[in-house]
């Protein structure tokens, strides 16, 4: 063991383990600093971490298309977040259809089940056309054509819908429905919404995971996943299982879309790329290719991202902590990649996968 030490040790090993070091002194003095100020109070605390379970959710639901189109094309979506965002989009307009006709607040379950209906119908055939146009064709391709494929559709995506739709932000009708607040005792509260937004997304994921292992269809998936060649030689239709891949990854985020929506108000032709990227750092967290490796990525990263920078840095002095939660996120994507590439639940693939 001690031999092994010795030849790993390096310029690069020696210094990326300094940055760890570094990164993890900062964490816990930074913590001790803030727990003894006491400046946020026990409820606080509870409240950043119920927003981040309702935002690591969504950044989960979204992460679920990342890694399911990664194990079976060995390919990362990075036009998934316009997927996501053109569900969202599009539903605006029906909810503000429904909304004007009086249905979303007098009947409000179908009017949110006709706006989910439409937002998850929009994504779904926007991933499809992606599959069937942009990377069909470059399935046998090197590596490198196939994800700048995916940067110049991601790019397309935005600035036609932007042209469809517009450049303003959209902002979604109230839903008096979703509004108010749940009395947990004492001073600790809940928002309803964010208790819908937990449970939608956690019977989502229950419903892809069960879907994925126990129906023959999610067998297939698994078989193509570890090998596309083979599972044809099975009799497995690996273009029409690739296709149901995106189908399956699209609603999800059409879905993750209504429920960001719901929570934040707002919509734009924008709004995919952020949380796109964050949901691929969730993902790579969990360990890419692996489901439930995504839907616990996500929820860690949300919650990571609401407590850690009051956390982390409030009591470091910095005036403006919640400011910096985004470097936070993009910060431990790097880390990620240089100490754990694999992630949390993530298998060390072989030359012939990686």
């Amino acid at each position: 063991m001690p031999r092994r030490i010795l030849d790993n040790l390096n310029f690069v090993n020696v210094s990326l383990a300094l940055v760890g070091a570094f990164i993890v002194a900062i964490i816990v003095i930074g913590s001790i600093a803030t727990l003894r100020s006491g400046h946020y109070t026990s409820r606080q605390w509870f409240d950043f971490v119920i927003f981040g379970l309702a935002q690591g959710s969504i950044y989960a639901l979204i992460a679920l298309g990342y890694t399911m189109v990664y194990g079976v094309l060995r390919m990362i979506n990075f036009a998934h977040g316009e997927v996501y965002m053109s569900g969202a989009f599009t539903g605006y307009f029906v909810a503000d259809a429904m909304n004007r006709a009086k249905v979303l607040n007098t009947n409000p379950v179908l009017g949110l089940l006709a706006v989910f209906a439409v937002a998850m119908v929009t994504s779904v055939l926007v991933a499809v056309l992606l599959e069937r146009i942009a990377y069909r064709p470059l399935r046998r391709a090197p590596r490198l054509v196939p994800l700048i494929t995916a940067i110049g559709a991601s790019f397309f995506l935005q600035y036609t819908f932007r042209g469809l739709y517009g450049s303003q932000f959209k902002a979604y009708p109230e839903v008096k429905a979703l509004d108010g607040v749940w009395n947990l005792g004492g001073d600790f509260t809940i928002q309803r919404i964010q208790v819908i937004v937990i449970v939608a997304a956690a019977l989502l994921m229950f419903g892809l995971y069960t879907f994925v292992q126990r129906t023959k269809t999610g067998k297939a998936m698994r078989a193509v996943s570890e090998n596309k060649d083979v599972a044809a030689l099975m009799g497995i239709n690996v273009d029409s299982i690739i296709v149901q891949t995106f189908i399956l990854g699209a609603a999800l985020a059409g879905a993750a879309g209504v429920l960001y929506a719901l929570m934040f108000r707002q919509v734009s032709f924008f709004m995919g790329f952020i949380p796109g990227i964050k949901a691929f750092t969730a993902a790579v967290l969990g360990g890419i290719g692996n489901v439930p490796g995504a839907m616990l990525g996500g929820l860690f990263l949300g919650i990571f991202e609401s407590v850690g920078p009051s956390l982390f840095l409030d009591g470091l002095g910095i005036p403006a902590p919640y400011q910096l939660k985004d470097v936070i996120a993009f910060s431990m994507l790097v880390l990620i990649l240089i100490f754990r590439p694999q992630g949390i639940l993530g298998e060390r693939l072989g030359k012939a996968k990686a």
